[in-house]
């Protein structure tokens, strides 16, 4: 039986969420019905151009036929058995990821969370078991202004105020150094340490971008430390930068990366914790796990997404478009936007706060056909789906300064 649709228009439908959703989102007033590619369109057939594509989940637009295709085939075939029993799209799933990423090991997750949860269970068994930190001392290096997720754990070590006001106690073993500083981060390990746990680009933070040479000498300082680094790379991978993973900018191979939204196409949760063997096999079973992690439906449409990035096209795609959108951007510095930190297609703007906060400018582009979303203050962030034309692009980016000086 095909359930009735419903006729409610958008209004209607966001005062009901209003009543009866918990109020942990605060989105602009959209009611998307379809999507398809870059645009989207709502419950009353207005079109706009998706300009945040869910924080990178959507890397290769909405409903891209080849993984609609992979996920209809596998709809027919077999969707979950957990991890009880084997299923037949597991192994190629993994083993294409692992090439792509240039790594030995997968552990398949669902959320993004989920593998950094996983990532930091690992990091501290390897501490135990083969570094010989003592039973419960292990420790995790961060950064200020990080954002990995809203879990209990997670909100532990964040320094955002929205995200722990009123959910401690916290759990300890985590030590916060300022992002980009790498005389700082060296202060801070120690024999304790497991691993240092960064996002190559901070998202959240507003698309902050380190300094060259950080990366490597991230991985310089964990090496000579013995402990390992672990990258999240949950919203820079997988193309959204120019190439496969953000660490790829200073040729880096962390020990772990983590991987997640992108990796799912925008049609299931997928998330992976990948890297080398001698780390991910101090797992046994038992240790961890997750019932829907790798399951069937989830790994074909992974294994769909790896497909597209094995030519490396949308890695290109995304750094020739990047040199677009930094050219934008930097026309608009001086004429409402103060700056702008941009790799591949992504970019954090800040625009003049006498202008408006980014939510206020996220309204306007919204009135004028164009998605995009806030972030701290007065910047707004930008990340189309890698399927973006530049026609497209350029539209979006008039848009911005018709918005901005008008």
């Amino acid at each position: 039986m095909t359930p009735s649709a419903d006729t409610r228009g958008s209004a209607a439908l966001i005062r009901v969420e209003d009543s009866v959703l918990a109020h942990n989102y605060h989105p602009l007033p959209v009611v998307v019905a379809r999507a398809e590619g870059v645009w989207v369109e709502d419950v009353e057939g207005r079109r706009y151009l998706d300009m945040l594509a869910g924080y990178s989940a959507l890397n290769f637009g909405h409903r891209h036929p080849d993984l609609v295709a992979a996920a209809h085939r596998q709809l027919d075939r077999l969707t979950l058995t957990s991890r009880a029993f084997h299923n037949d799209r597991l192994a190629s799933f993994a083993e294409r990821l692992a090439a792509l990423t240039r790594t030995d090991m997968v552990l398949p997750m669902n959320t993004g969370a989920e593998a950094v949860e996983s990532g930091i269970k690992i990091a501290r068994k390897w501490a135990y078991d083969v570094k010989g930190v003592p039973a419960d001392r292990a420790t995790i290096v961060v950064a200020a202004d990080n954002f990995h997720g809203r879990t209990t754990t997670i909100v532990s070590f964040s320094t955002d105020a929205t995200a722990r006001d009123g959910f401690g106690p916290f759990t300890p073993g985590f030590r916060v150094v300022p992002y980009n500083d790498l005389a700082a981060l060296e202060e801070a390990v120690d024999a304790t340490t497991a691993a240092v746990l960064i996002e190559p680009i901070q998202g959240e933070a507003g698309v902050n971008i380190p300094d060259d040479g950080y990366l490597a000498g991230v991985r310089d300082l964990t090496r000579r430390a013995g402990c390992l680094f672990v990258a999240d790379e949950i919203q820079s991978g997988l193309g959204r930068t120019g190439h496969t993973l953000a660490v790829d900018h200073e040729s880096v191979a962390p020990d772990l990366v983590l991987l997640g939204k992108a990796l799912g196409g925008g049609i299931v949760p997928v998330s992976a914790v990948v890297g080398r063997r001698e780390v991910l096999e101090v797992l046994r079973p038992g240790e961890h796990g997750s019932t829907f992690g790798g399951n069937p439906l989830a790994a074909a449409v992974g294994t769909a997404v790896v497909e597209l990035l094995e030519t490396g096209g949308f890695q290109l795609r995304a750094a020739e478009l990047g040199g677009v959108l930094r050219e934008g951007l930097g026309g608009l510095v001086g004429r409402g936007v103060t700056g702008f930190r941009a790799r591949g297609l992504w970019a954090g703007v800040d625009v003049d706060p006498e202008i408006g906060t980014g939510r206020e400018i996220g309204e306007r582009l919204l009135r004028e056909g164009v998605l995009v979303k806030d972030t701290h203050g007065s910047t707004i962030r930008l990340a189309p789906p890698l399927t973006i034309t530049e026609e497209e692009l350029r539209g979006a980016l008039a848009t911005l300064e018709k918005v901005l000086t008008t």
